[in-house]
C-alpha cells in the first residue's frame, strides 16, 4: 500500500500541514525540515495522489492529450514530447483517444465537464462549428496540433505539410527523372492530408508530369490496397507518393507479395519518418517531421496560456519539414 502524508508526518515528527506544505512546495517551511521530510517521503516510495490534490488547491497540475488514435508510432512521439515539457513543470498528462474522430466530441466534453484538467492540446484534422463553439464557451486554454490556418481562436502547431509533399515530389521528378507518379492521399476531408495532396499535384503540374490520385486513410492496410491498385494500372506508375509512413509501409508489403523490387521496379516514398523508417529494407526516402518536437512545442504553449490565466494572445507555430534521402528511390 502506498505512504501517506500522515505516515512521513509521524516519522518526521511534524504536523501533517507541515508536510503538506513541503509536497506543495509551500516556502514557509525550513530548508532543514524540508529536506527531512523529502528523504522520509522519498524512504517510503511516497506518490502524491494527483485527483486529491487537484480538488484540494482547486487548481490542477493535469493537462488533456486527446488523440485520433494511440497505438501508431506517429501518435506516441506527439505523447512523449508533450509528456517531457509537462513534466519538467510539475504537471502530467492524461492521454485519451478519439478513436479516429468518431468520438472526438464526446472525449473533449468529458475532459472539459470532469473540471480536473488546466488545458487540453488537441489533435483534430477537421473541427467543425459545434465542437470550436463547445472549446470557447469552456475558456479552457486549448492547443491544437492542425494545419487548417481558418481556425483563428485557439494557439496552433502546424506542419508545414505543402511544402514537404512539393520537394518530395520535386525531387522524384528532377533528381529521379519519373515521368508518372502515383499518390496515396489521407482521408479525403484531413487538412494533412489535402495540403500533402495539393503540394504533389502542384509538383506534377509545374514539371508537366503524368500523375494518378489514389485515396488511402493513412493506416497501413490502406497503402496495401492502394498500391494493388496502381499496380493493376494498364500502366503502372515510375513511382508512388504515400501522404505518410504507415501507408508507405503497406506499399512495401505488397511490392514485396508480387515478387517486384524497391527501387529497381517502383519508386516508394512517404511522409513523417517514424523511426522504422530508416530500418526498412530498402530504408525509405520520406519527408521528416519531428514529431516528438511537434508535442513539445504544443505543451510549451499549453503552459504558457494556464500560467498567464490564459491572458496570452493565441498564436501559430509552423514546424518544418525535411526532405531525407534513403534508398527506396
Amino acid at each position: 500500500m502506498a505512504a501517506t502524508i500522515k505516515e512521513i508526518a509521524a516519522k518526521a515528527h511534524v504536523s501533517i500541514a507541515t508536510v503538506s506544505r513541503v509536497i506543495n512546495k509551500d516556502p514557509r517551511v525550513t530548508k532543514e525540515t524540508r529536506t527531512q521530510i523529502l528523504k522520509i517521503a522519498k524512504k517510503l516510495d511516497y506518490r502524491p495522489n494527483i485527483l486529491a490534490r487537484s480538488f484540494a488547491q482547486k487548481k490542477s497540475n493535469l493537462i488533456g492529450l486527446i488523440l485520433p488514435e494511440i497505438s501508431d508510432e506517429y501518435f506516441t512521439e506527439i505523447i512523449k514530447g508533450v509528456d517531457e515539457i509537462a513534466f519538467s513543470q510539475n504537471f502530467y498528462t492524461i492521454v485519451a483517444s478519439s478513436h479516429k474522430y468518431k468520438s472526438l466530441e464526446d472525449e473533449v466534453i468529458t475532459f472539459i465537464k470532469n473540471g480536473l484538467i488546466s488545458g487540453l492540446i488537441l489533435l483534430a484534422s477537421n473541427l467543425d462549428d459545434k465542437l470550436v463553439s463547445i472549446l470557447s464557451k469552456s475558456h479552457l486554454p486549448v492547443v491544437l496540433i492542425n494545419s487548417n490556418n481558418k481556425i483563428k481562436k485557439f494557439d496552433r502547431i502546424a506542419i508545414d505539410d505543402y511544402q514537404g509533399a512539393f520537394s518530395v515530389t520535386s525531387y522524384l521528378i528532377k533528381e529521379k527523372g519519373c515521368k508518372y507518379i502515383s499518390h496515396i492521399t489521407g482521408p479525403v476531408e484531413n487538412d494533412d492530408a489535402i495540403l500533402r495532396r495539393k503540394g504533389f499535384t502542384d509538383a506534377c503540374k509545374k514539371f508537366k508530369v503524368k500523375f494518378t490520385v489514389e485515396e488511402g486513410d493513412f493506416s497501413r492496410e490502406a497503402g496495401f490496397n492502394a498500391c494493388k491498385k496502381i499496380l493493376r494500372l494498364p500502366q503502372h506508375p515510375q513511382a508512388i507518393f504515400a501522404a505518410n509512413d504507415m501507408m508507405a509501409i503497406g506499399c512495401y508489403d505488397y511490392v514485396k507479395k508480387i515478387n517486384l523490387q524497391i527501387p529497381n521496379d517502383i519508386k516508394i516514398v512517404g511522409f513523417d519518418d517514424v523511426f522504422v523508417s530508416q530500418y526498412l529494407n530498402p530504408p525509405l526516402t520520406t519527408v521528416k517531421v519531428n514529431i516528438e518536437e511537434v508535442g513539445k512545442r504544443a505543451a510549451e504553449l499549453l503552459l504558457k496560456k494556464i500560467q498567464s490565466n490564459n491572458g496570452v494572445e493565441s498564436s501559430v507555430l509552423n514546424i518544418p519539414t525535411e526532405l531525407i534521402i534513403r534508398e527506396s528511390c
